[in-house]
């Protein structure tokens, strides 16, 4: 499903893969996170840490009728606090999408699911 946005030079389709990888690339950004966790679960009790490529596995973006949710499936550094961690995500992924394509993101969900050593 794509995300149609009008303008007066004619019309943009955004499809929720890229929307996906623009969050995804924020919260890459955002200290204290190590990486993106896929969305399918643990595999022996630990997350499955996705690279740079398969980013957007660990981003669901679902349409509701209140707006625009974002789910971010991740893994934090061990030693930063969880909550700092998250609320950073969350408003820096808000701030990406509202300023590179306009969309108002109604909640930014944080799912961790792990925690490890950063290299």
């Amino acid at each position: 499903m794509s995300l149609q946005l009008s303008t007066e030079l004619g019309s943009i389709h955004v499809t929720d893969h890229c929307i996906a990888v623009l969050a995804g690339s924020a919260a890459m950004d955002c200290y204290g996170l190590v990486g993106m966790a896929s969305r399918k679960g643990l595999k022996d009790g630990i997350a499955e840490l996705l690279g740079r490529e398969n980013m957007s596995r660990g981003v669901e973006v679902r349409r509701e009728n209140d707006g625009l949710h974002i789910d971010l499936h991740i893994i934090v550094s061990y030693g930063t606090k969880i909550s700092e961690v998250a609320h950073n995500i969350q408003s820096k992924v808000k701030y990406v999408l509202n300023n590179v394509i306009g969309l108002q993101v109604n909640e930014v969900h944080i799912f961790v699911q792990d925690v490890r050593v950063s290299r």
